[in-house]
């Protein structure tokens, strides 16, 4: 008796994918204009075509079985693949130009992305610019840039869309130079960029709620600064896990005597809530780049 092959439904692919990335089905159900009932039909059929479940529980929230992290992992590079080749054989060349304001967080890999997009319409000019929240959201405002990913969620001029969620994090240096401890009653010395700076407020407020003496004593204006001076073991810094350098670690907070530090948003911001074609495909491919690197 010959089996019929299984054949995986893309459309079920990406509600899966968005869920995952997002966080959350209900936000993908919106996301993607469908119903929360829509999604658990579309996810049931899918473990039923993966013989397997997908998901487990951990605590109050679902995690993603072995099966789960391999269907994930097929399902981006099935979608990837099926959008790449709509892109390629649609009557309708993207042509004209886009300005883009990154983080400097982001710059370890977007870069690779957006060289794919370029090549793949080579008729489009894609203008990045490299700043801190402040630059890209002036510049959003005034119309000089189309789209930006910034931290935080506070601007609310204009149109903006949750990326990611983002636990922070205190860093240190790999090489243990300096080993600060609540207990020893030393100011801690803290490496940040200048102000304003949402990191340094928030980490900031933290330690004095719970009565920590502090001291700036590192500021830079550039990423690389902070990890350098991290690095020297100049103080300790508050980012992400995104755009971690070579010699710094993810300190363990609670070992040390450091508060717990909040997440944080990372947002796109356009000045249109319905841009062109271009904009949106650009947006589209950026904040897909980014939620694959935040899962992974």
């Amino acid at each position: 008796m010959i089996m019929r092959p299984v054949n995986f439904d893309l459309d079920v692919m990406r509600s899966f994918v968005t869920g995952v990335e997002m966080g959350s089905f209900a936000k993908a159900a919106q996301k993607l204009a469908r119903s929360t009932s829509a999604i658990s039909a579309q996810l049931k059929k899918l473990e039923a075509q993966a013989g397997s479940p997908l998901f487990t529980k951990a605590g109050r929230r679902l995690a993603l079985t072995d099966t789960g992290e391999v269907l994930l992992n097929y399902s981006k590079r099935l979608l990837s693949l099926n959008d790449e080749t709509i892109a390629a054989v649609s009557e309708l060349k993207l042509k004209g130009w886009v300005r883009l304001g990154l983080q400097e967080d982001l710059s370890g890999f977007l870069p690779t992305v957006l060289g794919r997009f370029a090549r793949a319409h080579p008729d489009v000019r894609v203008e990045a610019r490299i700043a801190r929240n402040a630059d890209l959201l002036s510049r959003i405002d005034n119309g000089s840039l189309d789209l930006a990913v910034v931290w935080g969620s506070g601007h609310r001029a204009g149109y903006q869309e949750l990326v990611a969620e983002l636990p922070m994090q205190w860093i240190g240096s790999s090489h243990e130079y300096l080993n600060w401890n609540a207990v020893s009653g030393e100011p801690l010395p803290i490496i940040a960029f200048d102000a304003p700076c949402p990191f340094h407020s928030m980490a900031t407020q933290a330690l004095s709620e719970k009565g920590i003496a502090w001291l700036l004593s590192f500021t830079s204006s550039s990423l690389n600064g902070l990890s350098a001076a991290t690095e020297a073991g100049l103080g300790y810094t508050i980012r992400t896990s995104l755009g971690m350098q070579t010699g710094t670690a993810v300190l363990a907070a609670e070992e040390r005597g450091l508060p717990a530090l909040p997440s944080i948003a990372l947002t796109l911001h356009r000045r249109e809530a319905s841009p062109d074609q271009l904009t949106e495909r650009l947006a589209s491919i950026v904040t897909q780049a980014i939620r694959s690197e935040v899962v992974n």
